[in-house]
């Protein structure tokens, strides 16, 4: 045997040998459960895994919550990317290692996903991104344990630090990916070709009228939003964009839920401030809005720099301008507009609209301006109220309409003052009175509710629900069309009726007319529009006028279901279904041939109920 062969065969009897006295270690992972882990030998600042390896980084976490976070709708997210790991810091140290495994609680996962969040910002200040992404990622798979059927303020923890690990992942990605190449501080004036476009539409286009009556409410707000702008040291052409995002109007809402001034959602607002209850909602508040507006604007312009493209992430959210960005090798600050094909189509426009609103304002005498008389600013002083009263009681106390005083406190939901002190605002120069009469005004007592909703725990029957809320389990059966009291699953919601509220059994439906009216078609309509418009489905219009397609044609009359005919049918042909495993509302409604709105209000549920696999629904 040669050399080359004696040298192989010791090296494998060695290796063989390393491999079963490693084995046979009495600290091995497999060996004696009562002795303490072995500690692998790895490399300093190198992350290891239950196995002692060193696993590669996990892939950060940035899904719709970050771009909530962010002012981002699902359909304009953010891309994931990987992130490589750089090894910068031992993260087993914050879990406490291998010493004594936590014990799997809801509220120990909470606090550890909360420990991990602490440890992120600890990284994200020294440099360590990418453990600081590691740690986030740490947090959001701990809070996922969480059950649904947990109790409420588990729950509300845990929604807390959803908000707080997108908020943190967001922040990181933007610091690690944008470099600001400078404190561009003026607004530009580009007059291109796209901004013309917007100054035709808003001098002689059909977008004039708009612009006119936008920029008379003006008057109302800017006076107070220029103030706020120099005192923090923003510029005062910022003003304006409330009139291309709102028209000046505090109640406007748009399709994605945005609402008041500065068009926030629900999560930005969230993320800045703006508080919404049953009894208020800041995003119409003229004056926290404003603060709110002003600190997303300071934020979004110490990311960008540049007040162009600041415009464009304030209208679509940050996350999507920063993919846009990475997957661009140009320099964003020399040229905006670099980005504008990349952009939604909404956001290609903003730029462009608000760079054209601030050219007609600045040039009115040219664009016939000058003779628009700005509203007069609201002029009103504040008092603070300890009284939950309505405003229409206390407008007649104070001599004023309902509708002065709605006008200065439209963050007020339903004219209903809250049950704790509150600054109300009230016309210059009634404050006096204001004290003097609010102690004669009458105490708003809401209504009780017929119904409370409640969310089934584990180990609940109707038995114990019932008689927590003082009702019987008939009412509840009836209430919620159940056939059977003892099948209900933990998470559904159950719609149970107060003390003293009775729930009459249903009753069948009377006879309907087979069809009671008609509807001509016009250019433009589908079987789907016409169908949604009366509140029944394309299948019954064909079946009801014998359409072999759904081909229509102009000046066709339709025979159309009354919605006493569904009502009816939906009586006659229910049936009881199981919930099979993988199902969706969705998909059960459209095995069925059901609309999903008629499916959910059929089973009493929300878009957002769950299912389980064996619940019973009742469907067509």
């Amino acid at each position: 045997m040669s050399i080359k062969y004696i040298h192989r065969y010791v090296f494998v009897i060695l290796w063989l040998l390393i491999l079963v006295q490693g084995c046979a270690h009495p600290t091995a992972r497999n060996g004696d459960p009562g002795s303490p882990p072995a500690v692998p030998m790895v490399e300093p600042g190198a992350i290891i895994d239950d196995n002692g390896k060193t696993p590669p980084a996990p892939p950060a976490i940035i899904g719709s919550d970050a771009m909530n976070a962010a002012g981002v709708s699902e359909n304009t997210g953010v891309a994931t990317n990987p992130v490589a790991h750089m090894g910068e810091t031992d993260l087993s140290d914050i879990a406490g290692g291998d010493a004594a495994p936590p014990i799997h609680t809801a509220q120990h996962n909470l606090d550890e996903a909360l420990d991990f969040c602490d440890a992120a910002q600890e990284f994200w200040q020294n440099g360590e991104l990418e453990s600081a992404l590691e740690a986030l990622d740490k947090a959001y798979s701990l809070i996922l344990n969480l059950e649904p059927d947990s109790p409420d303020k588990l729950i509300q923890q845990k929604e807390d630090l959803r908000f707080l690990i997108s908020k943190r992942i967001l922040e990181i990605y933007a610091s690690r990916n944008i470099v600001v190449n400078g404190n561009h501080n003026a607004i530009p004036r580009d007059l291109n070709a796209n901004v013309q476009k917007e100054i035709n539409l808003f001098t002689k286009g059909p977008e004039k009228r708009f612009f006119i009556e936008s920029y008379r409410r003006s008057g109302k707000y800017r006076d107070m939003i220029v103030s706020k702008l120099e005192a923090a040291g923003l510029p005062t052409e910022l003003s304006w964009l409330p009139l291309i995002e709102s028209g000046f109007k505090v109640q406007a809402l748009s399709r994605a839920r945005a609402l008041g001034l500065w068009q926030f959602i629900p999560s930005t607002g969230y993320k800045f401030g703006l508080k919404r209850n049953q009894y208020i909602d800041e995003r119409i508040d003229f004056e926290k809005s404003t603060d709110a507006a002003i600190a997303y604007l300071k934020e979004l312009h110490g990311i960008f720099g540049d007040w162009a493209t600041v415009l464009a992430a304030y209208n679509c959210g940050e996350g999507r301008v920063l993919h846009v960005i990475r997957t661009q090798n140009i320099n964003y600050l020399d040229d905006f507009w670099d980005l504008y094909g990349r952009l939604p189509y909404e956001t290609a426009r903003y730029v462009p609209r608000f760079l054209a609103t601030l050219h007609v304002i600045e040039n009115a005498e040219k664009y016939g301006l000058n003779c628009i008389e700005p509203d007069p600013a609201l002029a009103f002083e504040k008092v603070a109220v300890h009284r939950r009263v309505h405003l229409k009681n206390l407008a007649p106390a104070l001599g004023l309409s309902v509708g002065t005083l709605k006008e200065l406190n439209p963050e007020l939901r339903y004219s209903i003052l809250p049950d704790a002190k509150y600054p109300l605002r009230v016309p210059a120069g009634q404050k006096a009175l204001v004290l003097a009469s609010i102690d004669k005004v009458p105490v708003y007592t809401p209504p009780t509710p017929a119904f409370a909703y409640h969310r089934v725990r584990k180990g609940e029957t109707l038995s114990s629900i019932a008689r927590r809320y003082g009702t019987s389990v008939k009412q509840i059966m009836r209430a919620n069309r159940l056939r059977r009291s003892g099948y209900i699953v933990a998470g559904q919601r159950l719609k149970v009726p107060r003390r003293g509220t009775t729930v009459s059994a249903s009753r069948a439906p009377a006879t309907a007319k087979v069809w009671n009216r008609k509807h001509v078609v016009k250019s433009g309509d589908s079987l789907w529009i016409i169908a949604k418009r009366y509140g029944t489905t394309t299948k019954r219009i064909q079946e009801m006028n014998k359409l072999k397609g759904t081909m229509l044609s102009i000046h066709q009359v339709l025979r159309v279901p009354s919605a006493t005919t569904r009502t009816s049918r939906s009586a006659k042909q229910s049936e009881t279904y199981y919930v099979q495993k993988g199902e969706s509302p969705y998909l059960i409604a459209r095995k069925y041939n059901m609309s999903l709105n008629h499916f959910l209000k059929l089973n009493n549920l929300t878009p957002r109920s769950t299912i389980y696999p064996g619940q019973k629904v009742i469907v067509d």
